[in-house]
């Protein structure tokens, strides 16, 4: 058994999130191939906090574990536009933090991705950018420094890795393991876009402290397969610790498939800008165009392929990041 209940946790969010089938999508790939599994969506953009998403649920635990600090301050870092540094921002203002933002400059595009999406909604959310860095810079190091000196001006700064990704934020997807096991259908695989680790972490090691039989495919928007496939696993292996396992959770139970990155993390791909419209043509659905559209590109890759049995039940994860479509306007028009 599973108890979520002994962690600290602020509640942010909305849920359990809808599992929605989608039906019109499964229709429209069943003429085109001849093995297509059932296909349901977690909408975990759903979430509510500042247009929702998946790091809502980590932030409850993260949130809860910087109230209990008696933090009056939030530091956390991300890409130009990070839907995670959006959803720190909004659970600060819920909480009545202040709240500092790292942002990484991973790619170089124009004044819509620099300026509107995510990073409007930062500033309006009352969140202080304090610099733009340049790509590859040591982002936890850079976090660090902006504690020290805000702790040399009094403040009680609580640091949030990048993605909320660590085993306190893990625990949130702990959560969302919990619901897909009590959803009316049995859920064979659960498909979605993986960066930080966290989510994928989180799910894997839930799945495995209840002893559930699905599977976790995370479709990597940034890193090679054997990088990611490590990186879950470290990070799941220490989730399921913190949650009393008495096994350690097996390295096999990490699927990772790396083949829909293209140029790198937030480089637009054709498959990503297909499976955007594809989703809100069908489903009338909006994905964001760094995790969930790549995500669900991997989706249909594996669909294509028969990868998943015809009579499966198989998940979207949709992790949310929609605003993050304003600032590339370009490539969607």
């Amino acid at each position: 058994m599973v108890q979520l209940s002994r962690f600290p946790r602020y509640r942010l969010g909305h849920f359990p999130t809808p599992l929605e089938p989608m039906h019109r999508l499964t229709a429209q790939l069943r003429e085109r191939y001849s093995q297509v599994p059932n296909l349901w969506i977690k909408r975990d953009d759903c979430t509510g906090l500042a247009t929702g998403g998946n790091k809502t649920r980590k932030l409850e635990f993260l949130l809860g574990a910087a109230l209990a600090e008696d933090a009056d301050l939030l530091i956390t870092q991300g890409a130009t536009q990070s839907n995670h540094a959006r959803q720190t921002a909004a659970a600060a203002a819920l909480c009545g933090l202040d709240c500092k933002l790292l942002l990484e400059r991973r790619q170089v595009r124009d004044e819509e991705y620099e300026h509107s999406g995510n990073v409007l909604l930062d500033g309006i959310l009352g969140a202080e950018i304090t610099e733009r860095f340049p790509a590859g810079t040591d982002m936890a190091a850079a976090m660090e420094r902006v504690a020290e000196q805000a702790r040399a001006q009094g403040k009680r700064p609580y640091v949030i890795p990048g993605g909320g990704s660590n085993p306190t934020g893990a625990l949130g997807y702990v959560g969302c393991a919990q619901e897909l096991d009590a959803a009316e259908v049995p859920v064979d695989w659960i498909v979605h876009g993986t960066g930080s680790a966290g989510t994928q972490a989180g799910l894997l090691a839930g799945l495995h402290a209840m002893g559930s039989g699905a599977r976790v495919l995370g479709v990597s928007v940034r890193q090679p397969e054997q990088h990611q496939i490590g990186a879950v696993h470290a990070l799941g292996a220490r989730t399921a610790e913190l949650l009393g396992c008495r096994d350690t959770l097996p390295r096999e139970a990490v699927h990772v498939d790396d083949r829909w990155v293209g140029g790198g993390y937030g480089v637009p791909t054709e498959s990503m800008v297909d499976a955007v419209r594809l989703l809100a043509r069908t489903e009338g659905i909006l994905l964001d165009p760094v995790y969930a559209g790549k995500g669900f590109a991997g989706l249909l890759g594996g669909i294509a392929e028969g990868r998943f049995g015809a009579g499966e039940h198989v998940v979207f994860l949709h992790t949310g990041g929609s605003a993050a479509l304003f600032g590339y306007r370009e490539t969607f028009s």
